[in-house]
């Protein structure tokens, strides 16, 4: 049988997360790009008063956004650490880990048009 439940190291963990949080910001630029463009899309939404539904939809892209750099992040740091020389392998898995953060700021850049082009018009 594993561990009993403890309250305590559950809060532990959030400090765990919270430690990422602040490694993503102290040594990936990209999250500061992405909080930026979240930053005006969230006063967009404010300023054109989109609706709830809109707006699960804009936190969810800026939620998945920021997962796929945390992954992408983490991915890197194991590989470099694995080995910091060149390796064919490697790069394709960091390749293929960067193109998950594309895809998922391609989509999120597409429903934040499918919302807002309309509230331009």
């Amino acid at each position: 049988m594993g561990k009993r439940f403890s309250f305590r190291d559950r809060i532990k963990s959030f400090s765990f997360a919270f430690a990422g949080l602040k490694s993503l910001f102290a040594e990936e630029h990209n999250a500061y790009l992405h909080l930026a463009a979240s930053f005006g899309v969230v006063l967009m939404g404010f300023y054109w008063r989109i609706s709830a539904v809109e707006w699960m939809a804009i936190i969810f892209c800026i939620g998945i956004v920021f997962s796929m750099e945390i992954i992408n992040s983490s991915i890197e740091a194991l590989a470099d650490h694995v080995t910091p020389e060149k390796h064919k392998a490697i790069k394709k898995v960091k390749d293929l880990a960067a193109a998950a953060v594309l895809v998922s700021a391609i989509m999120s850049l597409v429903i934040g048009l499918l919302i807002f082009i309309p509230k331009w018009m």
